[in-house]
């Protein structure tokens, strides 16, 4: 409940926030694009909440009663281990970012999130199910690994959803305050980059909160070869908003693969 309330008033604030200063104009309204990102978003919401929602936590609290993982193999002080959590596990999900986009297979489930032709708040909870099911998994092995702190992994999940919410929002930030701001967190400008058509810039800029990855492992593209407001975004093959439905996302992954410079 704690996480849903926080995703949900930080979701209004970011809506409240592109409504009145806009980064991009957009051409493809929000009654084509919203019941389709926030159907994805419900489907996904329910599916987890009757099968394994809870998978993290659940894997938290067992690596502490059992010992498993780095961090519990000493006794470390709670704030530290909390901090150590959440480092560690922005630094794996920033990993999986890239293998989601090199593995061929795990390239067809993510690319759905790749699909929307606009940029904006509830772009952040378009992905395929499978991917959600693939995320939470990975994210369940790396904290029994880690030893994550039971309290850090639900602080996670609560930053996870806001930055994301965030960094996708079409919200205007000016240009000197957001050059200082992406040397600590990832913003709106810096990940439309990412959701670029062009392949090279779709492949940079991984990281969903912090911007240290990106920076320190070479991903960082600081901007794009157009401007912000007139850059295309989506995938080249999936240019007609009609063939984007809620159900033609579902299958996609299952259709021949197209190669990734689609």
């Amino acid at each position: 409940m704690i996480r849903l309330s926080a995703a949900l008033s930080i979701f209004c604030i970011m809506v409240g926030w592109e409504a009145i200063k806009p980064r991009r104009t957009q051409q493809i309204g929000r009654k084509q694009r919203w019941p389709v990102n926030l159907g994805l978003a419900l489907f996904n919401m329910i599916l987890m909440r009757f099968t394994i929602g809870g998978l993290a936590y659940t894997a938290a609290v067992m690596a502490a009663e059992h010992g498993y993982g780095v961090l519990n193999l000493w006794q470390i002080p709670t704030g530290l281990s909390i901090i150590a959590t959440l480092l560690m596990l922005d630094f794996a999900i920033y990993g999986q970012h890239i293998v989601l986009h090199h593995c061929p297979l795990l390239w067809r489930l993510h690319k759905i999130h790749h699909t929307d032709l606009e940029f904006d708040a509830t772009t952040a909870v378009r992905f395929h199910p499978l991917e959600i099911i693939f995320s939470m998994f990975y994210k369940a092995i790396c904290i029994v690994l880690i030893g994550g702190n039971p309290a850090a992994v639900i602080a996670f999940e609560i930053i996870l959803n806001g930055a994301a919410t965030f960094n996708h929002s079409n919200a205007k930030i000016p240009e000197k305050v957001d050059k200082i701001l992406r040397w600590l967190i990832v913003t709106p400008d810096m990940h439309r980059v990412h959701h670029s058509t062009d392949q090279v810039e779709r492949d940079s800029n991984y990281g969903f909160s912090v911007s240290w990855w990106d920076r320190l492992c070479r991903t960082y593209t600081a901007e794009s070869k157009h401007s912000q407001t007139t850059m295309a975004i989506g995938l080249n093959a999936y240019r007609k908003q009609d063939d984007l439905g809620f159900m033609h996302l579902l299958i996609i992954p299952f259709k021949t693969q197209i190669n990734r410079q689609e």
